[in-house]
């Protein structure tokens, strides 16, 4: 696939998992049926996997992390949107063809990416490639867990799990339950048994690495750990009547990945794409602050000068002009907070630099001028070595 065909796709799945997530939404709030566990892993993961996904993609289209997120997004994306509309067409407009397909979809394609992505992001991360063909077995062993799980629960005798209308039953269910539990039973194992291999394998990559991929590795073998926790406690609390709660716990495990993920890819400058992300930070940040304090304005200054006139263009330019005024220093505000976050070794340089700047309009001594001198480029470029040269009339001087 060529780089163009690469960015046309990977935006085009995250402009696609953005417009199911927004129909997800209207249709669920619309038909008053919003439930907060189902909130919480769309609302975490949509905003997170496809945009991630889209960026990596779009850099490393050899790479499948950046497919993987894009995929996991839109697999997510799909169960919001046939959630929203079953929970519509099933209560608020019964003639609405289709609901019942719809339910069905929502029981399980959620699956591949809740308990897909995970172990497959684990076994592949940073380099889109297992750490040798021996592991590749890994990968067959979660295919085959997914599949099994999610036909299981595809084709489960009985009423719909997950449905937004309970007691809806499955339309395309089988006779014998007893050959889908075992089905699912095999599934949830296999997956257990990739989570397990997933997170093993990410933690001998930590082991192994030196340096800078030691750093990018750190975060998300901790959010690996913590989601196989999450697995291994929520398959005992599925068995009781704190399973809801066990969903919820593995919600919660589930969107640290794509976080831990994405403070490797910011702190670190994983796949090149630190520049892209920072500009997206600061420039989505300065809007949405500048919007904020543009509106706060407008109302303000409609309440002060309601009693001299009633016309608000007054108050419309006067948010204008201050919001034009507090444009670059609002900037350079967001980026300083961004660049502490996010890339301190830069941020401490330019500290660095300033501090020596001032010092130098103030020193005439020249031995003290090469100290600091010698200082701050030991702590900016950290060389090996630093040498500082003058000129015998400059000594002399």
């Amino acid at each position: 696939m060529s780089g163009r065909a690469a960015k046309i796709l990977a935006w085009s799945l995250f402009a696609c998992a953005v417009v199911l997530h927004i129909m997800a939404w209207v249709f669920t709030y619309t038909s008053d049926d919003a439930t907060a566990a189902f909130d919480i892993a769309s609302g975490a993961a949509l905003v997170v996997l496809p945009a991630v996904g889209a960026l990596i993609a779009a850099r490393r289209p050899g790479n499948a992390i950046g497919w993987l997120f894009c995929a996991a997004g839109v697999l997510l994306a799909i169960a919001g949107a046939t959630y929203g509309y079953a929970a519509y067409a099933l209560t608020a407009d019964p003639e609405l063809p289709g609901g019942v397909a719809s339910a069905w979809l929502t029981s399980w394609i959620f699956l591949p990416a809740i308990f897909g992505m995970p172990p497959l992001l684990f076994l592949l991360f940073p380099d889109g490639r297992t750490m040798s063909r021996r592991w590749a077995l890994a990968v067959v062993v979660t295919l085959t867990g997914l599949l099994c799980m999610a036909g299981g629960a595809a084709f489960a005798p009985g009423p719909l799990e997950d449905s937004p209308v309970p007691g809806i039953e499955n339309p395309v269910g089988i006779n014998s339950a007893s050959t889908v539990d075992g089905i699912l039973l095999v599934g949830f194992m296999l997956t257990l048994l990739s989570v397990l291999l997933g997170t093993w394998s990410l933690v001998l990559r930590y082991r192994r690495a030196r340096g800078n991929e030691r750093l990018q590795l750190r975060w998300l073998a901790f959010s690996a750990v913590l989601f196989l926790l999450a697995c291994v406690i929520s398959s005992v609390l599925f068995q009781t009547r704190f399973a809801g709660a066990g969903q919820v716990l593995v919600v919660f495990a589930f969107s640290f990945i794509p976080i831990a993920a994405g403070i490797a890819i910011l702190r670190h400058r994983l796949y090149d794409i630190d520049v892209v992300i920072n500009r997206t930070l600061v420039y989505g940040s300065l809007t949405a602050t500048l919007a904020g304090i543009y509106l706060g304005l407008v109302l303000l200054l409609q309440l002060v000068l309601t009693p001299l006139t009633e016309a608000s263009d007054l108050a419309v330019a006067g948010s204008t002009l201050a919001v034009a005024a507090l444009f670059r220093p609002a900037r350079a505000w967001i980026q300083s907070i961004v660049d502490r976050r996010f890339y301190r070794s830069r941020y401490d340089a330019a500290r660095t630099l300033e501090s020596f700047t001032g010092q130098l309009r103030h020193e005439v001594d020249l031995e003290t001028v090469g100290t600091n001198l010698r200082v701050a480029v030991h702590e900016t470029v950290q060389p090996a070595h630093v040498s500082l040269w003058l000129r015998p009339e400059m000594r002399q001087s």
